[in-house]
């Protein structure tokens, strides 16, 4: 299956890095959102962005303007159906992502390869409620987009040879390496790496070590780039509470018991670097420990 267009759904940070390296890779992307402001503000933020490479010489600047050429936005969900490849990249919400494939179905190719950059979600699931399971996949890509190499590509029970054998091509493409994982909750990254960030919300919660201690012990004891609390306000304390549940209902075991604590940071809307607190403090000109 030859793959040239690419429709992205939601804009966020997610959407815009998937848009800024498709479009680097040649592919044509078409990117939607419920806001015509995060249309723009990705498009922003992927502009900023190769800039940055141009000026590490990590591109050209042909190369910089051609990609961006390749990046069109619209606020219709639907103009995406001729595209030869979907990636959902909305809100970590299961309702949400199943309305968004219900919405596109009637418009779709019959060809078209339907995928979700879930970090936690059945992609068995979410399959089941479209009329192509053998043509749906897991297609989780890693924060910051530009900048991680890895790919996970996951197979429903339903996913066919064929559709996993283009997205792997895909992913060469876009010179990044691919990691296939089974369908089972958190698939692999998330599966390891929040119950770290969870056990370190723990360690937080019981008084163990504060903030400081805690990241630094990790960064400095363990070579961690970030540290946990550091981490997960990166990638959002909602995010991560939503995968702890995942992985809670989903394997009954009490080890994915989200922290309290974490529960708590969440529902003050201490989300992390997007809404200006979480573990730290980031309204200032240096990030804060809040504890």
């Amino acid at each position: 299956m030859a793959i040239e267009t690419v429709g992205i759904v939601g804009a966020g940070q997610m959407g815009n890095g998937i848009a800024h390296v498709f479009a680097l890779a040649g592919y044509q992307v078409l990117m939607t959102d419920i806001s015509q402001d995060a249309l723009d503000a990705a498009v922003t933020r992927v502009t900023k962005n190769l800039d940055r490479q141009v000026s590490r010489e990590a591109i050209s600047a042909e190369d910089r303007d051609a990609a961006l050429a390749r990046i069109r936005t619209t606020l219709t969900l639907t103009d995406l159906g001729p595209t030869d490849l979907i990636i959902e990249a909305a809100t970590e919400r299961e309702t949400v992502k199943q309305a968004i494939f219900e919405d596109l179905l009637p418009h779709l190719k019959p060809t078209t390869i339907l995928t979700s950059n879930t970090s936690s979600i059945s992609i068995t699931r979410l399959a089941s409620r479209t009329d192509r399971p053998e043509k749906f996949m897991g297609f989780h890509f890693m924060n910051p987009v530009p900048v991680m190499q890895l790919v996970e590509l996951i197979r429903g029970i339903a996913t066919d040879a064929e559709t996993y054998d283009t997205l792997l091509a895909v992913v060469e493409n876009l010179g990044k390496t691919a990691a296939s994982a089974e369908d089972f909750p958190a698939f692999i990254v998330n599966r390891i790496l929040m119950p770290m960030i969870n056990e370190a919300v723990y360690t937080l919660y019981e008084g163990v070590g504060n903030v400081n201690s805690i990241d630094q012990s990790l960064k400095l004891g363990a070579n961690h780039p970030m540290g946990p609390l550091e981490l997960a306000d990166f990638i959002g304390l909602d995010t991560c509470l939503a995968i702890m549940n995942v992985l809670h209902d989903g394997l009954a075991d009490t080890k994915y018991r989200p922290c309290p604590l974490l529960t708590k940071y969440v529902e003050a809307g201490w989300l992390g670097r997007k809404t200006g607190r979480g573990f730290y403090d980031y309204r200032g000109e240096t990030p804060v420990p809040t504890r």
